[in-house]
């Protein structure tokens, strides 16, 4: 951080907000076995936090899917739609923590999820509003841990990344808050966990209801 300390925060979206990792997970396994591939634990390693180019190019490539990666990309997202259908997977305690920082701190948001889910659930929660700027990875150069999803964040809310603190509970997604030089607190994702890449972030909270002004600011 530099010295004029925190002036935003930068959410992650599943994990952080919405307990959807495993559905992620769970949706491209299911397409994996319907369509012949090879799915595994490494597979959804590997590919949490990629972009959406990134993993249905994976999923093609690595897992073995005949389809081309749009047609990848285009089925994985309908069937997750299809999931929150009846209202995303909030963690509890997300939708308060949006809008209490949201009063005190301007908010973006830097998710591996395609632009129609982020703003789905966005909607769905009735929080768009508390979001200055909103970044997909697919409209950016590289997924998660590279940092470009952060630094485009920063970069639409007109803010010096070192001046950002980002909320993250994965071990790509911390290490490309990391990467693009912001405070990172970090939430562990109960499903998921970031391991040893817990420690390469600034503080570690049990849970996104704890992110409050010091948290933010690195007092606390």
């Amino acid at each position: 951080m530099s010295d004029r300390g925190a002036e935003a925060v930068i959410f992650d979206l599943d994990g952080v907000l919405i307990d959807s990792e495993q559905v992620w997970d769970d949706v491209r396994e299911q397409l994996a076995r319907e369509r012949g591939g090879r799915y595994t634990a490494q597979s959804q390693r590997d590919m949490m936090g990629m972009s959406s180019p990134e993993w249905s190019r994976y999923m093609h490539d690595v897992v073995g899917l005949p389809e081309s990666p749009d047609e990848i990309n285009r089925e994985v997202v309908e069937r997750m739609l299809a999931r929150y259908a009846e209202g995303p997977p909030w963690i509890a305690g997300a939708l308060d923590a949006v809008r209490r920082l949201a009063d005190r701190w301007p908010l973006a948001l830097a998710s591996s999820s395609n632009r129609e889910v982020i703003d789905v659930v966005l909607a769905a929660g009735d929080i768009s509003g508390c979001f200055r700027a909103t970044v997909s990875s697919e409209e950016v150069a590289r997924g998660k841990p590279a940092p470009d999803v952060y630094l485009e964040a920063a970069r639409r809310l007109g803010i010096d990344p070192a001046c950002c603190t980002a909320i993250e509970d994965s071990h790509n997604g911390i290490r490309a808050a990391k990467a693009a030089g912001m405070r990172c607190v970090a939430v562990p994702n109960a499903h998921y966990p970031p391991g040893a890449v817990a420690a390469e972030a600034d503080i570690v909270v049990a849970s996104v209801s704890d992110v409050d002004d010091e948290t933010v600011r690195g007092n606390g």
